[in-house]
């Protein structure tokens, strides 16, 4: 194989899932450590032991570095393809909670005091970034709504759009203001307090109010 050939295999090889997994990990740790001030895709791939080179082509800025790495967080706790199904609403949306030891939550909670930082300082940012930390779990609740609504559980009209987005919302105050991570006993008042009754209710249209 000639000089020219190496070059053309490098340039078309695949991306390992693996590889790429590792450096967002690896940027997940340094968001916790140093915020997104202290953060750089050098120092990432120092700590990933990745080529600078490749970094920078695959992620030309910090900032989509680390939409990468949140949504990659994100999308490790929950398995779109194994949702629960317990049979009722209210017992998938609680059986989506796994409890996370006090050492892995403080990463979480760290890293995203990291991007409120970095939502803060570049404008234009917050409807991306936000989709990128949230979208993994509303669309995890979308399904579970429309697998309830399929089944007669809740009505046909049902606003699952907004409903979907009510846990993850709390969620993400509790993380980014609190600072404290949700627990099984808020969760299940959420559920049970606000979630159901909302998609019980059916919306009123207004051509008839």
């Amino acid at each position: 194989m000639t000089k020219n050939d190496v070059s053309v295999a490098t340039r078309g090889r695949k991306r390992d899932p693996e590889r790429d997994g590792a450096i967002l990990e690896a940027t997940i740790d340094l968001l916790a450590e140093v915020g997104y001030d202290g953060l750089s895709t050098a120092k990432v791939a120092d700590r990933a032991q990745a080529g600078k080179g490749t970094m920078y082509r695959r992620w030309p800025t910090k900032t989509d570095l680390v939409l990468d790495a949140v949504a990659h967080m994100k999308a490790q706790q929950i398995d779109l393809e194994a949702l629960p199904d317990t049979g009722s609403l209210r017992g998938d949306l609680l059986a989506m909670f796994q409890p996370q030891d006090g050492v892995r939550v403080d990463r979480i909670l760290r890293a995203m005091a990291g991007v409120v930082s970095m939502i803060s300082q570049v404008p234009g940012l917050a409807e991306t970034g936000d989709y990128s930390i949230f979208e993994p779990w509303i669309t995890a609740n979308e399904v579970l709504m429309e697998r309830a609504k399929t089944r007669g559980e809740i009505p046909s009209t049902a606003d699952i759009a907004l409903a979907a987005q009510i846990i993850p919302s709390m969620a993400a105050y509790r993380a980014l203001i609190l600072r404290v991570a949700i627990d099984h006993d808020l969760l299940v008042r959420l559920v049970e307090q606000v979630v159901l009754p909302a998609l019980r209710e059916s919306p009123v249209n207004p051509a008839r109010s």
